[in-house]
């Protein structure tokens, strides 16, 4: 995923279908510089962790 299109869907009130390994995430926030993404589960909120946007993916 591209930086721009992860910084849209961090900012949008609307939850994106996105996901990381095949789990559907939420994206927190974005990285430019690092180009990553703060990102968790849906169904486990308490789980966050930051993954290059290159592993997530827009359904």
């Amino acid at each position: 995923m591209n930086v721009q299109r992860a910084q849209e869907i961090a900012e949008s009130p609307t939850l994106a279908n996105v996901t990381f390994n095949g789990v559907r995430v939420y994206i927190q926030n974005v990285d430019e510089n690092k180009g990553t993404a703060r990102i968790f589960p849906i169904d486990d909120t308490e789980n966050e962790k930051e993954v290059a946007l290159s592993d997530l993916r827009e359904h």
